[in-house]
């Protein structure tokens, strides 16, 4: 597995640098790369599949507009989520219809986000899993739809993109502590909705 990731990283860094030499067709291989991953987590994060539709487009126009400004500290992978997590929150800014999707939110025991800035064991769930059984991904979708924002941001990004903490925290500019934090009240409040549906396989 590790092998294959370092080929990959190796590879999308071929691409780059083809595509920042203005190889169009470089670029192309990079939007079929990842276009259909792109869409996936930005359709989890907006509720119409043709406003994700647009936003993907988009992301990959802005990864276009700038490509030459990518610098491989980054993974081609972390910088398109991080350009596609940026839109879906313009999204949410000009499209609020329930709520502020922004607003802070905190657990049921009443400690505030600051508090839980620590080292969080992980919950013993695992939302990549319900997605092999089709009834549970779709009851993970909604549930994940239900989320705030900044919840479902993050869970998406670890518990189904598979990135790293550091990742995450770099796309959504927040400390280490906060991004733990968050997934951690993310995977009880999908758990405690899942219950009912989860059987033997919480």
């Amino acid at each position: 597995m590790l092998f294959a990731e370092t080929a990959a990283m190796h590879a999308d860094i071929a691409l780059v640098r083809r595509a920042q030499a203005n190889d169009r067709a470089a670029f192309n291989e990079i939007v079929l790369r990842y276009k259909s991953k792109v869409y996936n987590y930005i359709h989890r994060m907006v509720p119409s599949a043709l406003d994700a539709e647009d936003l993907t487009q988009e992301t990959f126009v802005r990864a276009y507009m700038s490509i030459h400004s990518f610098q491989s500290r980054a993974s081609l992978n972390t910088w398109l989520f991080r350009i596609a997590t940026n839109l879906c929150i313009d999204y949410s800014r000009k499209n609020r219809r329930i709520g502020d999707l922004m607003t802070a939110w905190t657990p049921e025991t009443g400690a505030d986000e600051e508090e839980l800035e620590r080292e969080i064991p992980d919950v013993a769930f695992d939302p990549q899993r319900l997605l092999l059984n089709k009834e549970l991904g779709a009851r993970l979708d909604e549930a994940l739809r239900a989320l705030p924002e900044k919840l479902r941001t993050v869970v998406l990004l670890h518990d189904i993109e598979g990135l790293p903490y550091d990742e995450i925290a770099a796309i959504v500019g927040c400390p280490l502590g906060t991004i733990k934090s968050r997934l951690f009240n993310a995977r009880l409040a999908l758990q405690k909705r899942l219950t009912p549906y989860l059987g033997g396989l919480a």
